[in-house]
């Protein structure tokens, strides 16, 4: 239940996102303090948001059985990986301050370790 839980935060966090970037990608940008790029920036955030709303919709539908979805949630695991690891080398560099980057950091490290606890074991019926 508690892996259910999670997967519908995950899912919503990325709608949340999804909605942000596609329809108001300056303005979103500027909400969280970071520079505002040149307009036409906003067609490949609009490319992004495409990802963050198939993805959302996804893990909706992975929540509803989660053991047969090892795959998609050890791909989400992936994707927070690499959240993770791009915050850290930008905030270590200097480019982007911890204040913008501590919350999305805290959000990517809290998933990995839940989904990787949580996730389903692997078994002949599943894939991952």
């Amino acid at each position: 239940m508690k892996l259910k839980v999670l997967l519908r935060i995950i899912g919503v966090v990325q709608l949340v996102l999804g909605l942000m970037y596609l329809f108001i990608p300056m303005k979103f940008l500027g909400m969280m303090g970071h520079s505002i790029p040149q307009a036409d920036i906003a067609y490949p955030l609009g490319m992004l948001a495409a990802r963050f709303l198939a993805y959302g919709v996804g893990m909706l539908f992975i929540a509803r059985e989660p053991e047969k979805q090892l795959f998609w949630i050890n791909n989400m695991i992936l994707i927070q990986v690499l959240d993770l690891a791009v915050g850290i080398f930008y905030t270590a560099t200097g480019i982007v301050g911890l204040s913008h980057s501590g919350f999305p950091m805290f959000n990517a490290t809290l998933f990995i370790i839940l989904l990787t606890l949580w996730r389903p074991k692997a078994t002949a019926g599943t894939t991952g």
